[in-house]
């Protein structure tokens, strides 16, 4: 790789699309997002994983809708005014993400991206593609093919 490559891809903008989980704030590629909605009746699906909710009824389409807080093993919370369904599509598959609140459409450069560290990047934190360095705070940024694998979205 030439040296112009290496600091072509440093310099690369990131589009994301953050939302929020609790106090933790996370980051998605946007260009995998097709839109944002409130949330509405979710039918609940029988012998379905524990993260996933159920499925909705968007514009005629039936979509799963999985509960980010369950996914990543936080505490119950209610819906509230400001939670967010984010969908997207992962393997092909138009899938709906409940998250606590959407904050922001953000650019930053891929050169304030670092790998997870070792102490989180275990089994269950797999979908952690690393982690943004913006002023004050920090971003996880999501891997979302590894987020839901593809063999559980078509067993359902």
């Amino acid at each position: 790789m030439s040296e112009s490559t290496i600091i072509k891809l440093e310099n690369e903008l990131l589009q994301l699309v953050t939302f929020g989980i609790g106090e933790e704030e996370f980051g998605i590629d946007i260009l995998k997002v097709q839109e944002i909605i409130r949330t509405m009746a979710i039918t609940k699906v029988p012998n379905s994983p524990s993260y996933v909710e159920g499925v909705i009824n968007l514009r005629g389409k039936v979509i799963p809708v999985i509960d980010l807080r369950s996914r990543f093993n936080m505490e119950y919370r209610p819906h509230d005014s400001h939670t967010r369904i984010i969908v997207l599509q992962i393997h092909g598959m138009i899938v709906g993400f409940v998250v606590d609140e959407v904050s922001e459409v953000l650019r930053i450069q891929s050169n304030t991206v670092e790998p997870p560290p070792p102490v989180v990047s275990g089994i269950e934190s797999e979908y952690i593609k690393g982690v943004g360095k913006l002023d004050d705070r920090l971003m996880i940024l999501l891997d979302l093919d590894k987020l839901i694998p593809v063999q559980e979205l078509t067993q359902h």
